[in-house]
């Protein structure tokens, strides 16, 4: 089994160090604590498993294949990005600071966000397929390669969440914190944009 490691390799570091909601949401909530930023990432990659089975199963191929599927999936998962990021900018604005989140609900919005970002799916199937040996059966390929995947993304996590959690001084500071916020908010609502522009 002659699997194209190292251009797999390469494009999954890109892939994984690229900015996305997943990334504005950990960090976002690292800065509040650690243990929420931990949880909402764990809740992400709760999300990415998800995406892994589908993707190994083929049920993800069915999906991108039929044309008003994809976009049921790109409607529902810009319409929560936008959620996530209007709700971010309407905190900042009160007038009496927000009660932190629960760790069950920062949980569910990292697993929410990731399982309802097709950029996330279409990942899985454009990236694994192409390192997989052709001559080989593809049902362990597929589940190695998913694998691989999921264990890049944890130990990115791994190394994002404590560093957010260092700079939340800084980035917690009564000028700071205010633009932070709004660049968090603003970011999400972008990239709703994008997935349905995509």
């Amino acid at each position: 089994m002659h699997i194209a490691w190292t251009s797999f390799l390469l494009a999954l570091v890109v892939i994984t160090i690229v900015p996305g909601p997943d990334f504005v949401l950990v960090t976002g909530n690292a800065v509040r604590g650690v243990r929420l930023g931990a949880l909402t990432a764990l809740g992400v990659m709760s999300g990415l498993l998800v995406h892994a089975v589908l993707a190994t199963l083929g049920l993800s191929a069915l999906v991108a294949a039929a044309p008003a599927a994809l976009w049921a999936v790109k409607a529902i998962g810009a319409a929560y990005l936008l959620y996530l990021g209007v709700m971010t900018l309407r905190a900042r604005k009160t007038a009496v600071a927000p009660a932190p989140p629960s760790e069950k609900s920062v949980f569910l919005r990292g697993m929410l966000c990731d399982l309802l970002n097709p950029k996330v799916m279409l990942t899985f199937l454009s990236l694994i397929p192409q390192a997989m040996d052709p001559h080989a059966p593809p049902l362990p390929q597929a589940a190695l390669l998913s694998a691989v995947t999921v264990g890049v993304f944890a130990l990115f996590w791994a190394l994002v969440v404590p560093t957010a959690g260092r700079l939340a001084r800084l980035l917690t500071r009564p000028r700071v914190g205010p633009v932070f916020e709004r660049v968090c908010g603003a970011a999400l609502i972008g990239m709703a944009a994008s997935v349905l522009a995509a």
